[in-house]
């Protein structure tokens, strides 16, 4: 592979480039860095990271190319991420020549070794595996393109010669850009960083400690089959009758409309046995019950778990909302209590997964602070459990002290995020300082031009006008308190504005807004707006103020003014006059997938709480993502076209650069005319006052 330009750690090529950027750094220079996920794998992208000896890495851009090709977790090549990122540099006076190394997101040699061991140590039967095009989520169709990426990245970038790229570690990349994100950087304690996974080059679990700043492996499982990911992404897939990395999310959701009680669910006492549990926090899947490491989507159980669970969905029954979701008028198949007992059963055996490798990884180091990282991380129940778990009890039990745990998960703990921390692990071996601690998400792509906006609004379909200039505090002010004005008289409003979230979660910038009193708004926004299953529930994105008042906020969050709980990936559970006042927000279950607003991380959005709490007498909103049956809306252009497809979205609020503020809805014979009437009324409000 170093033939085709990939270059390991450890490499000569590799340690004459650190040398290179240490040096650089030295003289007081400015070194300029980019993570590349190349082509064969979910979530391609890009991201470029800034370093200095004074401040150590700077994330400039994250660009994740599913959000400009429109296809989610896409594995192709990421070309208009990467057009996107060296128009940003060109824009900052830089250009290509200044980037001073390229760093994947996987250590490919290393991957290619474990992918060939893994294949030759479950032979026969993972025979089947090897002619399998989406095994672990690799796309075999694209794993060619991956290896001429060198040569396909120079020609894009018009250089004669092939980019020579760096492999990183996958799931070092993973550990350390969350722990130097962390809140916990500074600590003098040690910190615990748990990477849980689908698979990395090596294997789908490592464990680290962090001791004075310097990072240490305790521990990688080596397999690529003993998976939460995997075995996640499989029960939900086979049982929820979605493709996987759309099944993940969903079956958490639907595991709370099911029985969550270990005693009295059905399914749970038998399907526990599908994972055991072994010495130092090892966990692996029964090959007796699991046959999905050597045929995931054919024939993934074998008959003892067919007996527990039912047959499994086969790939041509499973509805891709992400393919087929593009027509207004759609049936969704009414959900059994059967199929959510075995959601909440899986939900259940899935955490007390993550117990069991924590309580090792806690034990082993003697920490207190954990900083959960990898695709699993997604899943914010289970993380919520963990916290609930290890309490005053436990540590007082386990390591004889009064403490109990704190929990940072990173906006982007999956593989969006090694982008990120390709860039950010290269930088900490050149010797530059650790950075600052991340406080926002929004780095994917730039800030939408009037002009990007002003070209969007020519079709005759959608109906538009300027409303406002945020660009000073009374114009902010005002844009905010008409989002609110229309929410408070329930009307649903999707906000576009600065570069967009980098991660799976809208928050704020790339966001569907509604009224958090409204019963009716989950039901509403489902049905008409998102074009979604009944089950999904809907989030809170509060002012502290707010979330303190309606959701028990655990103490194990609280780090850094409760930023756990800025970028849900935390639920919390509510608090007992919360279900009949903001019954919007709380899930079956009684918990909401909390976000906390900060005035200094987004003035609009902030003022828009606020204003709320005016209105409806609550600083707290719905917030979900702007987009309908695809990824999150990354263009002016994409804005639009998900407004013309959500017939039950009233207006967009799109926010250039300059902070011109333009309002769109629908046009022609599907104005509605409440968008109209509600700025007229607003209007005469703001006149009155």
């Amino acid at each position: 592979m170093a033939a085709a330009g990939f270059h390991q750690l450890g490499s000569a090529f590799a340690d004459a480039r650190i040398a290179h950027v240490r040096e650089k750094l030295a003289r007081g220079e400015t070194v300029y860095l980019a993570g590349l996920a190349p082509p064969g794998t979910h979530n391609s992208g890009v991201a470029l990271v800034e370093v200095s000896q004074a401040n150590g890495p700077r994330l400039i851009v994250n660009n994740e190319e599913e959000r400009f090709s429109g296809n989610k977790h896409t594995t192709e090549y990421p070309r208009a991420s990467i057009d996107a990122m060296v128009a940003t540099l060109r824009g900052m006076g830089l250009d290509i020549a200044d980037i001073a190394a390229w760093l994947t997101t996987w250590d490919y040699p290393t991957l290619a070794g474990t992918l060939a061991r893994s294949v030759l140590e479950e032979l026969p039967q993972s025979l089947k595996l090897v002619r399998t095009t989406e095994a672990a989520g690799f796309d075999r169709r694209r794993l060619d393109q991956m290896t001429r990426t060198p040569k396909i990245l120079a020609k894009q970038l018009g250089l004669s010669e092939r980019v020579p790229l760096i492999c990183t570690p996958h799931h070092d990349n993973h550990a350390w850009f969350s722990f130097a994100a962390s809140p916990f950087a500074d600590s003098s304690e040690p910190v615990a960083v748990a990477v849980l996974d689908g698979t990395g080059d090596l294997g789908s679990i490592s464990l680290y400690v962090v001791r004075n700043g310097a990072m240490q492996r305790l521990y990688c499982n080596d397999s690529m089959f003993d998976s939460l990911g995997a075995f996640y992404s499989v029960i939900s897939s086979t049982q929820g009758g979605w493709t996987w990395l759309s099944s993940e999310g969903r079956y958490m959701g639907a595991a709370a409309w099911g029985d969550m009680n270990r005693t009295s669910n059905r399914y749970y006492a038998r399907l526990k046995d599908v994972l055991d549990f072994g010495e130092g926090g090892e966990v692996r899947i029964n090959r007796a019950l699991a046959n999905w490491y050597c045929d995931p989507f054919d024939h993934p159980y074998k008959a003892a778990l067919i007996d527990i669970l039912g047959p499994p969905l086969t790939p041509d029954q499973l509805w891709n909302p992400d393919a087929v979701l593009r027509v207004e008028d759609i049936q969704h198949r009414p959900d059994t209590s059967d199929r959510l007992d075995k959601a909440a059963a899986t939900q259940l055996v899935f955490e007390d997964a993550m117990v069991h490798v924590v309580d090792h990884l806690l034990r082993a180091t003697g920490a207190s602070r954990l900083v959960l990282t990898g695709g699993v991380a997604l899943n914010a129940i289970g993380n919520m459990r963990l916290l609930e778990h290890f309490d005053e009890a436990w540590f007082a039990h386990f390591q004889q002290r009064k403490e109990r745990l704190h929990l940072w998960v990173p906006p982007t703990p999956g593989d969006p995020g090694v982008t990120i921390g390709a860039a950010w692990l290269f930088a900490h071996l050149a010797g530059a300082p650790r950075g600052a601690p991340l406080t926002s998400a929004f780095y994917c792509g730039a800030s939408p031009s009037q002009e990007d906006i002003e070209s969007s609004l020519t079709a005759d379909d959608i109906a538009s006008q300027g409303i406002g200039d945020i660009s000073t505090t009374a114009g902010l002010e005002a844009i905010a308190d008409l989002m609110a004005f229309i929410v408070a008289q329930n009307g649903i409003i999707a906000l576009y504005q600065g570069p967009a979230e980098t991660g799976p979660r809208a928050l704020g910038h790339r966001s569907i807004f509604a009224n958090p009193c409204d019963a009716d708004a989950r039901e509403r926004l489902n049905e008409r707006v998102k074009y979604r299953e009944a089950i999904r529930p809907l989030a809170p994105m509060a002012t502290l103020k707010a979330a303190k008042e309606y959701f028990e906020l655990l103490d194990g969050a609280s780090d850094g003014d409760y930023n756990a709980y800025n970028y849900m990936v935390l639920t919390a559970r509510s608090k007992p006059q919360a279900q009949a006042r903001i019954p919007a927000v709380i899930h079956a279950d009684g918990t909401g997938r909390i976000q906390i607003v900060r005035a200094e991380d987004d003035p609009l959005t902030y003022a828009y709480l606020k204003a709320l709490g005016r209105h409806i007498g609550v600083e707290m909103s719905v917030n979900t993502s702007f987009n309908v049956a695809g990824p999150i809306a990354q263009t002016a252009a994409q804005a639009i076209d998900t407004l013309r497809r959500s017939r039950g979205l009233d207006a967009v609020f799109m926010v250039a650069s300059n902070g011109m503020v333009y309002a769109a809805w629908h046009g022609g014979e599907r104005n509605s005319g409440r968008f109209t009437n509600w700025f007229s009324k607003w209007k005469i409000e703001q006149k009155g006052c």
